[in-house]
C-alpha cells in the first residue's frame, strides 16, 4: 500500500526535463543558433556591399572571415555572459539540495532580471538555513529531554517494528537501542505493548519486584508513513501510597476494636490467674480452670503482638537523608546478630545519603532472615551455617548483598505478602518492612536462591548512590 501510494505521488510529481534530448536541444546551443542566426542578415549584407563595389575577390574572403570570427567571439561572450549567471544559480540550489546552505549567489541587484532571481535565492537559502538549524536545536533539545525523561517512549511504525526507543525504555525492558532498533515488537517481546489499549494497566517484573504502568497512546506520521508512540507512566508509587493509606485507616479501625476487646481481657485473665494461685488446696477443677485462663492471657498477648507489628509496618515515617558510612552501618548491625558470625567480606567504604536508622532496620531483618535460614533445621549446606554481607556498584546503585547457607527459599511469590510466614514465632512483616524501607529511599529488595553453586539465599538491598 505505501508503495502504491509513494509510485502515484512520484507520478504526479513527473516534469519534463529542460536539457537536451532526442527531439530538443540544450539552452545553451539554441541560444547560440538564434544568435548566429541574428548575425546571417549582416554578414549577407556585407557581402552584397563589397562585391557591389568590385572589391577583390581575396580582400573580400578576407573580411568576411574576419567578420565571421570576429561575431562567433560576440556570440561565444554574449551566451557566457547569459549563462554563466544561470549556471551560479543552478549551482547554489543544487548545494541547498544537498543540505548545504553556505553558497550564495553574488552580484545581484534589484531592478534586473538575473539579479532579482539571484537577490531571491539567496533570501530563500537563508530562510532554509535558519530553519535548518532551529529545526536542529529542536531535535538537540529533544534527545535531551527524551534522554532525561524516567518515562519509557517507544515509536513502532505499523509493521510493528522500533523505530525509537529512550534510555528509560532501555532499562525497563532490558534493550539496548543500538541493537533493538529495527527489530519486530514479536522477537523483542512487546507485542502486549502493541495490543494494549490507551490508559491501560500493566505490570512488568518478577513476583518479587513488580512495577505498574499506565500506557499512554498516539499517532503520528513520518514521511508520510503512519507510526505509534506508546508513553509509559509508572504509578507504582502512587498505587502503593493508596494501599498503605487503605491498609492504614483498615487497621486504624481494627486497631481500635480489637483494644477495646484485648485490654481488658488480658487485665481480667491476670487477674484470675493471681486470685487463683492464692486458692489453698488445688484441685483438678480449678487446675483447668488455670490452664483455660492462660490460655486466654497467651492469646491476648499473641493479638495485642500482632497488632503492634502492623501498627509498626503501618507507620513507618518518610526518611531523613544524612550521610552515612556504609561499612561502618554494615558493621554495627553484624555485630548485633549474636547467634551466628556474620562476616563482612567487601573492604572498601562508600558514603550514602540515606536515613542511617531506616536502612539499618531493613539490614537487621534481611539479616535475621538469613541468620535463621542457615541455623535452620533443613538447611542442608555444606560446614558450618554462616552468614554474609558484601557491597559493589552496579550503574549508578550500590547493591548490598546478605548471603546464607540454609535451605533456600521455595516459595518466592509470598516474600514480600504482608503477615505471610512459615515461622513459628515469625509475624511475616520483616521483608515487607525492608521493601518498604528500600522503596522510601528509590531503591528495592530482592531474594533468589544463591546460584554460586552453593545453597542457600541470596538478599539484595539496592539503594541510589545520589539521593
Amino acid at each position: 500500500m505505501a508503495s502504491d501510494e509513494q509510485s502515484g505521488a512520484k507520478a504526479q510529481l513527473k516534469r519534463l526535463p529542460l536539457s537536451a534530448s532526442g527531439r530538443r536541444l540544450s539552452f545553451e546551443r539554441r541560444l547560440r543558433l538564434w544568435l548566429y542566426l541574428f548575425g546571417l542578415p549582416t554578414l549577407l549584407l556585407c557581402w552584397i556591399l563589397l562585391w557591389q563595389h568590385s572589391v577583390d575577390i581575396s580582400i573580400q574572403c578576407i573580411v568576411m572571415v574576419a567578420l565571421v570570427a570576429g561575431w562567433a567571439f560576440a556570440v561565444s561572450l554574449l551566451t557566457e555572459e547569459i549563462t554563466r549567471p544561470m549556471q551560479t544559480l543552478s549551482n547554489v540550489v543544487a548545494s541547498l539540495r544537498e543540505d548545504d546552505y553556505s553558497f550564495r549567489a553574488r552580484g545581484g541587484q534589484r531592478n534586473d532580471a538575473l539579479g532579482d532571481l539571484a537577490l531571491e535565492i539567496n533570501a530563500l537559502a537563508s530562510m532554509l538555513q535558519g530553519q535548518r538549524a532551529g529545526s536542529l536545536e529542536a531535535m538537540a533539545l529533544v534527545e535531551r529531554v527524551m534522554s532525561s525523561m524516567q518515562s519509557p517512549v517507544l515509536a513502532f511504525d505499523r509493521e510493528g517494528t522500533l523505530k525509537l526507543l529512550n534510555q528509560a525504555g532501555e532499562r525497563s525492558f532490558g534493550l539496548r537501542g543500538q541493537t533493538a532498533l529495527g527489530r519486530s515488537a514479536e522477537k523483542l517481546s512487546l507485542e502486549y505493548l502493541l495490543n494494549a489499549n490507551d490508559d491501560d494497566l500493566i505490570s512488568i517484573g518478577g513476583a518479587q519486584q513488580t512495577s505498574r504502568w499506565v500506557i499512554k497512546r498516539t499517532s503520528f506520521r513520518l514521511r508520510g508513513v503512519p507510526h505509534t508512540l506508546l508513553v509509559l507512566s509508572d504509578v507504582s508509587a502512587a498505587l502503593r501510597e493508596e494501599e498503605r493509606v487503605a491498609w492504614e485507616r483498615l487497621i486504624r479501625v481494627l486497631g481500635h476494636e480489637i483494644n477495646n476487646s484485648l485490654t481488658p481481657i488480658k487485665s481480667i485473665a491476670g487477674t484470675l490467674r493471681t486470685h487463683l494461685a492464692s486458692l489453698q488446696g488445688e484441685s483438678k477443677g480449678e487446675s483447668d480452670f488455670e490452664t483455660g485462663l492462660e490460655v486466654i492471657e497467651n492469646r491476648a498477648e499473641s493479638l495485642n503482638r500482632f497488632l503492634q507489628a502492623y501498627r509498626q509496618l503501618m507507620g513507618l515515617p518518610a526518611p531523613k537523608l544524612e550521610s552515612v558510612s556504609l561499612g561502618a552501618l554494615i558493621e554495627r548491625v553484624a555485630r548485633l546478630e549474636t547467634r551466628i558470625r556474620v562476616s563482612i567480606t567487601s573492604t572498601v567504604d562508600m558514603t550514602l545519603m540515606v536515613d542511617a536508622d531506616h536502612i539499618q532496620q531493613a539490614l537487621i531483618n534481611l539479616v535475621r532472615n538469613a541468620a535463621e535460614a542457615a541455623l535452620s533445621p533443613d538447611a542442608s549446606g555444606e560446614g558450618a551455617p554462616q552468614v554474609q554481607i558484601a557491597w559493589e556498584t552496579v550503574g549508578g546503585e550500590v547493591v548490598i548483598a546478605i548471603l546464607d547457607n540454609g535451605p533456600g527459599l521455595t516459595n518466592a511469590g509470598n516474600l514480600f505478602v504482608p503477615f505471610y510466614t512459615t515461622k513459628p514465632s515469625g509475624t511475616g512483616i520483616g521483608l515487607v518492612l525492608a521493601q518498604q524501607i528500600a522503596q522510601a529511599h528509590r531503591g528495592s529488595v530482592q531474594l533468589a536462591n544463591r546460584t554460586d553453586g552453593q545453597a542457600g539465599c541470596i538478599a539484595e538491598l539496592r539503594l541510589p548512590l545520589f539521593s
